[in-house]
C-alpha cells in the first residue's frame, strides 16, 4: 500500500477513537466502561497491524528517540514486571469489567501514543484532532449540563471522569486559540469552552476544581514572567495576585467572608473544597493504609490494580467516622500514591520519568524556540490541571486518551513541527510488508477474537442472566450464566461475582426449580466463587461472599446433617480469611454472626458482635445488629441497652437497622412503654422514610408524635402524606392539621 494509504488508515483510526467516548451498550455489564475500553482496544488492534506494517516499509516515519516515550516504556515494563510479582495476576494483568485498567487494556493507550506520534505530521493534523476533541467535549459537557438528566455524568459513568475529560479539553480549546493565525476567527474557539463550563460545574468535582485553580496560577505566573508584552505582563501578574490572595483568603484565612456568603456557587465551592470533608477524610484513610503498607513491598509494589488488599490490610474502623457505604477502595484515589503502592518505588519513579521528561522538551523547546510562549504556558498549565487533579482520583479511559494526545502534541512541537522532512516516494508491495500485515495480522486478530470478542459475548451473556432472574426465571438465568462463563475469558470474575450474588443472600427462588436443576445450580456457583477466591485468597470481598454462600447453602441443607456442617464449616473458614485479611472492617463480623447463628452457636454469635461493637464506639449498625441479636436470644435488657446506643448515636439514624418493620414496632412499643419519645419518633421515620413508607398508619402516628414533640411543621407535612397515600382519611387528616394551628 502506498504511504498515503496507511497515513490515511490510520490518522482517521485515531480521530474516529474519539467518538468512543459516547459509547454505551446497555446490553454489557458495566456499560460505560465496557462499551468504550473494549472498542478502542479493537480499534488500536486493528490499526497496530497497519502501523507494524508502514514503519517497517517507510523507516522514515519511525518515531524518533525520545525521553517521553521512552519513560512511557518504562512504566508499562514495570506494570508487566510487577503483576507477575504482584498477589494477584488476573487483577493486575486483565483487570476487572468495573474499571478495566489492567496492563493489557493500558497497553493500548501506548499504541495509540506511538500511531499519534508516527502519523500526525502536520498543523492540520493537529487542528482536525484538537477541533474534534473539544467538539465532543462541548456534546459531554451539555449532556452533563442537562437539568433534564437525573445523573451529571453523561457518557462517561462518572462525575470525576467527566470533570478530568473537560478540563483537559479546555485547555485543547486554548491550543486552538493560540494556534489559529486569524485573531478575528481565533475567538470562535473560547466558545466550546465556555460551553464547557456548565458540565464542568455540573460534574462538581473537588479535585477538578483544585486542577482548575493550580492550572490557572500556573498560567498567570509563567505569562507575567515569560510575555514580552509588558501589558500582558502586568495584568497576568496582578490577575495571578488576585488569584492567589483569593484562594488563600476564601479557602484559608476566612472561609465564611461575606464574598462567600453573597455568592451560592462559591459558598458551593467552598464546602466541596474543605479538608474536613467526609470524602476526603476518607481518602487520608486510605492514603495511610498505603503509607502504612508501602514498607512490604518497596521495589514492586502489590502489583498493579491491586491497591484493594493494601485499604483492607490496613483499613481503619476510623473510617465510619466519615462515611457508613462505600467502604471498599480499589484505587487509592491519588494517582502517585496508588502508583506507588501498587508498583512500588520503581513504578512511582517511571511514572515521574514520564513527567519530567515533558518538562524537559517544554523547557528545551521553549529555550530553542521550537516551542512559543503561549503553547509552553498552556501545556505547562494543563499538565498542572491533570496532575493536580489525579491527586484525589485515578486516570480513567477519557484521561488516558487525553494525556497521549498532550504527551503526543509535545512530541510533535519538538521534533516534527519545525524539521524538514523528506517524505519518501511510494514503493511496491513487498515481502517485507505482507510479513508484516499477515504476521502481524494474525497474532493480533487472535487477541482481538481471545480478548475482546469473546469478553463482549461474556458480558452480553451475564446481563442476559440479570435479565432471566428480574424476570424469575430461575433456570434461564443459570443456564445464560453457563453460557457466560463458558466462553472461559479473562476477565470472567465479574460474572461469576454478579452470579454468586444472587443466591448468596438466600436460596429461596431455588424452590422454582428441581432439587437435582437445584443441586447443579449450588455447585456452579460455588465452583465459580472458589475460582475467583483462588486468583487471591488475601481478598476479603471474596472470601465473604464464598462464605455467604456457603451459608445460605448449608440453611439450604439443614435437615441433612452432614450436608449442613460440611459447608457451614466451609463458610466458618471462609469469614475467617475475609476477618483476617481486613479485620477493622465492622460489617465482616456481622456475617460471621449470621453464620454462627445459623449454626445456632449463640455465645459465638454474640462475642463476634461485641467485637464489631467494640471497633468503633460511634458506628451506630454495630450496635443495633448486637441489640437485635440479643433480642433474638431473648436477653432483652442487655439487649436494650445496645439498642439505646444504636438509636443514640448519629440521632436516631441506627433506627432504619431494626428491620424488618415488625421487629421495629415491637421496639417502638418499649419506648412507648417507657415513654421515651425521642426515640418512638426516630423509630418511626425509620419506618416511614425506609421500611415501611407507604404504610397510612406508620404516618398517622408519626404525625400525632411530631405534633406531641411540638413540631407542628413535621406534623403537618406527615398528615398531608396521609391525604396523599390514603384520600379516605382526608377529612380526619385535615381536622388534624387545622387543630395543630389552635
Amino acid at each position: 500500500m502506498s504511504q498515503n494509504t496507511y497515513l490515511n488508515i490510520l490518522k482517521y483510526g485515531c480521530y474516529a477513537s474519539l467518538i468512543i467516548v459516547f459509547f454505551v451498550f446497555k446490553n454489557l455489564l458495566f456499560p460505560f466502561i465496557t462499551s468504550k475500553q473494549i472498542t478502542f482496544n479493537i480499534l488500536m488492534e486493528v490499526l497496530f497491524i497497519f502501523w507494524v506494517a508502514f514503519i517497517i516499509k517507510y523507516p522514515e516515519y519511525r518515531p524518533k528517540k525520545h525521553y517521553v516515550w521512552f519513560g512511557l516504556c518504562a512504566f508499562f515494563f514495570v506494570m508487566i514486571l510487577s503483576s507477575f510479582t504482584g498477589v494477584d495476576f488476573n487483577l493486575s494483568f486483565w483487570g476487572d469489567v468495573e474499571r478495566m485498567l489492567g496492563v493489557f487494556h493500558i497497553l493500548h493507550f501506548l499504541i495509540f501514543y506511538f500511531i499519534i506520534i508516527t502519523v500526525m505530521r502536520t498543523k492540520t493534523d493537529w487542528k482536525i484532532f484538537f477541533i474534534i476533541s473539544t467538539v465532543f467535549a462541548v456534546f459531554v459537557s451539555l449532556n452533563a449540563a442537562n437539568p433534564n438528566n437525573t445523573h451529571n455524568y453523561a457518557t462517561i459513568g462518572n462525575s470525576a471522569y467527566v470533570s478530568g475529560y473537560l478540563l483537559m479539553n479546555m485547555f485543547f480549546a486554548l491550543i486552538l486559540f493560540f494556534r489559529e493565525p486569524n485573531k478575528i476567527l481565533r475567538w470562535i474557539y473560547i466558545l466550546p469552552l465556555l460551553l464547557m463550563l456548565p458540565g464542568f460545574k455540573a460534574a462538581n468535582t473537588s479535585g477538578a476544581w483544585v486542577g482548575l485553580g493550580a492550572s490557572i496560577v500556573v498560567l498567570t505566573f509563567l505569562y507575567g514572567v515569560l510575555s514580552k508584552n509588558k501589558k500582558i505582563k502586568i495584568a497576568t501578574l496582578t490577575v495571578f495576585i488576585l488569584a492567589t490572595s483569593l484562594f488563600s483568603y476564601t479557602f484559608i484565612i476566612d472561609r465564611d467572608n461575606v464574598f462567600t456568603q453573597n455568592s451560592a456557587f462559591v459558598k458551593n465551592l467552598v464546602r466541596e473544597i474543605n479538608i474536613d470533608k467526609n470524602t476526603f477524610q476518607t481518602r487520608l484513610v486510605s492514603w495511610r493504609a498505603a503509607i502504612k503498607d508501602f514498607p512490604n513491598h518497596p521495589i514492586l509494589g502489590t502489583g498493579h490494580g491491586n491497591y484493594a488488599i493494601t485499604f483492607d490490610r490496613h483499613f481503619s474502623p476510623t473510617f465510619y467516622d466519615h462515611a457508613r457505604g462505600e467502604t471498599y477502595f480499589d484505587r487509592a484515589h491519588n494517582n502517585v500514591i496508588d502508583i506507588a503502592s501498587t508498583t512500588g518505588s520503581l513504578g512511582l519513579l517511571a511514572y515521574m520519568s514520564i513527567l519530567i521528561a515533558l518538562v524537559y522538551y517544554l523547557i528545551k523547546g521553549y529555550r530553542e524556540k521550537k516551542i512559543n510562549v503561549n503553547e509552553f504556558v498552556v501545556i505547562s498549565a494543563l499538565m498542572t490541571a491533570y496532575f493536580v487533579q489525579n491527586l484525589a482520583v485515578f486516570d480513567s479511559f477519557v484521561t488516558y486518551m487525553a494525556l497521549m494526545i498532550t504527551l503526543g502534541y509535545v512530541y510533535w512541537l519538538y521534533e516534527i513541527e519545525s524539521e524538514e522532512f523528506e517524505r519518501p516516494g511510494d514503493e511496491p508491495l513487498n515481502n517485507k510488508e505482507i510479513y508484516a500485515l499477515v504476521g502481524a495480522g494474525l497474532v493480533l486478530l487472535t487477541i482481538l477474537y481471545q480478548y475482546n470478542v469473546k469478553p463482549l459475548k461474556m458480558l452480553i451473556a451475564t446481563i442476559d442472566g440479570q435479565r432471566a432472574w428480574a424476570q424469575g426465571q430461575v433456570a434461564k438465568t443459570f443456564e445464560e450464566y453457563e453460557r457466560a462463563l463458558g466462553y472461559n475469558t479473562v476477565l470472567d470474575r465479574d460474572s461469576r461475582t454478579s452470579m454468586n450474588r444472587l443466591l448468596a443472600n438466600g436460596l429461596g427462588p431455588l424452590s422454582k426449580v428441581s432439587a437435582e436443576e437445584a443441586k447443579k445450580i449450588l455447585d456452579f456457583n460455588i465452583e465459580q466463587a472458589k475460582i475467583n477466591v483462588d486468583y487471591n485468597p488475601g481478598d476479603s470481598l471474596n472470601q465473604m461472599l464464598l462464605a455467604q454462600l456457603y451459608n445460605s447453602v448449608a440453611a439450604h441443607y439443614r435437615s441433612d446433617q452432614d450436608k449442613f456442617f460440611f459447608y457451614s464449616d466451609q463458610a466458618l473458614d471462609a469469614i475467617n480469611a475475609s476477618i483476617a485479611a481486613t479485620s477493622g472492617r465492622t460489617p465482616v463480623y456481622f456475617q460471621k454472626a449470621q453464620i454462627q447463628i445459623t449454626r445456632d452457636d449463640k455465645e459465638g454469635a454474640i462475642a463476634t458482635l461485641k467485637e464489631a461493637a467494640g471497633l468503633n464506639p460511634n458506628y451506630e449498625p454495630a450496635f443495633c445488629h448486637l441489640g437485635k441479636t440479643l433480642h433474638y436470644f431473648k436477653q432483652t435488657e442487655e439487649a436494650f441497652e445496645y439498642i439505646d446506643k444504636c438509636l443514640t448515636i448519629r440521632d436516631g439514624r441506627g433506627a432504619k437497622e431494626l428491620a424488618p418493620s415488625g421487629f421495629a414496632k415491637i421496639i417502638a412499643n418499649h419506648y412507648i412503654e417507657q415513654k421515651d419519645w425521642q426515640k418512638v419518633i426516630y423509630i418511626y421515620e425509620a419506618l416511614t422514610g425506609r421500611l415501611e413508607k407507604n404504610n397510612v398508619e406508620n404516618w398517622i402516628n408519626l404525625a400525632k408524635l411530631y405534633a406531641q414533640d411540638g413540631r407542628t411543621d413535621e406534623a403537618r407535612a406527615a398528615a398531608e402524606k396521609v391525604i396523599e397515600l390514603d384520600p379516605g382519611n382526608a377529612g380526619y387528616a385535615q381536622e388534624f392539621i387545622n387543630s395543630l394551628g389552635k
